[in-house]
């Protein structure tokens, strides 16, 4: 075999046995190792589909984006640290540094980057999102630390069967994690294909998890703590409605941090789990204790119609086990059909009757 010393852990030299022929320099998949002092993004650039891109631990100060499928960018571990670059970014920047953004897998109007593996490092001090995602299908992000970015830690838009799991988001301007359709125009709901985030921690940040005008995504088995607000699934008057999401075993616990009013919601403080607009939503399984508030979206499980006025149809609430929370463990201001409460463990609800 012949061997290879260079910047990559692998590399695609010809491989000869009896009876084998070489391989062909295609079919091998590269690791290239960055380390303190050199550039991510030059490595990103130069890995082909299946690559790995490891970096080593240390500080980075760049934006890195990617645009090509089934590239894996790997940190190792929380001492992998990307922060913004240390001067002004120019107008030859990226991207992705032009929007304020840490990471970024950036696919366009015409074609998803498939396959991106974000995963294990701590991305932070960005003034927009820690990970951003556009036009990606398949997209995973996981054992990431996005914190102190000024809007989101990790976030996604226009994307279909993302993996969030085992990341922590902590101390974000906005949402810890952020899915939405699209945030610069008006649309209806979008397809984001079984998109699942679990196992996740999610604290100290205005919104634990947001999911916004989407439909198909599960949230489910997440510590959501020490927010504003735990999770708030978002719907309004455009055509296909969201909804059609789950809901499901997290753990959302004093959630009771105070954020003011923005243009498009009230003030925030004590609220669980929030669903406004939205259809054929379940929320099951979760444990919902001490958020406490006086925001009229406070309160451990809450049904609100939307800033628009849309009404939610068809949501269920079932099996949930609530305690604590204020001004009742379930809350139901939504005059929506088909809404339901069903077997849930609480003591207090609003109106009377849903416990």
């Amino acid at each position: 075999m012949k061997r290879c010393h260079l910047a990559y852990l692998a590399c695609s030299a010809a491989l000869v046995s009896a009876g084998v022929g070489a391989v062909p320099a295609a079919a091998a998949h590269q690791t290239l190792v960055v380390r303190p002092g050199e550039s991510i993004q030059k490595a990103v650039d130069a890995a082909r589909a299946g690559d790995t891109v490891l970096v080593l631990a240390g500080t980075y100060h760049e934006s890195v984006q990617i645009g090509r499928d089934r590239i894996t960018l790997r940190g190792a571990g929380a001492r992998t640290v990307v922060k913004p670059a240390a001067v002004k970014t120019g107008k030859d920047a990226n991207t992705c540094a032009q929007n304020g953004n840490g990471i970024c897998v950036l696919g366009t109007k015409t074609k998803d980057v498939r396959g991106v593996t974000v995963a294990d490092l701590t991305v932070t001090g960005f003034a927009r999102a820690g990970v951003f995602g556009m036009a990606t299908d398949r997209m995973t992000v996981r054992h990431v630390r996005a914190v102190d970015n000024d809007t989101w830690g990790i976030a996604q838009e226009r994307s279909t069967g993302g993996v969030f799991r085992e990341n922590v988001a902590e101390r974000n301007g906005d949402a810890g994690l952020f899915l939405a359709n699209t945030i610069k125009e008006e649309a209806g709901a979008y397809d984001a294909g079984g998109t699942l985030v679990e196992h996740n921690r999610l604290d100290d940040n205005r919104i634990g998890v947001t999911v916004r005008r989407l439909r198909d995504v599960n949230v489910q088995d997440n510590g959501i703590r020490g927010n504003c607000a735990g999770v708030f699934v978002v719907g309004d008057e455009n055509t296909p409605k969201a909804g059609h999401l789950t809901v499901a075993r997290n753990r959302v616990t004093q959630n009771n941090k105070s954020c003011p009013k923005t243009e498009r919601l009230p003030a925030l403080q004590g609220s669980g789990i929030v669903l406004t607009g939205v259809e054929q939503t379940r929320v099951t399984g979760n444990y919902v204790r001490g958020n406490a508030g006086k925001s009229p979206l406070s309160g451990g499980i809450v049904l609100f119609k939307s800033m628009v006025g849309t009404l939610g149809e068809n949501n269920r609430v079932d099996g949930n086990t609530l305690s604590a929370n204020a001004p009742a463990d379930l809350v139901n201001t939504d005059t929506g059909k088909g809404n339901r409460f069903e077997r849930n463990s609480c003591r207090a609800s609003k109106p009377a009757g849903l416990c």
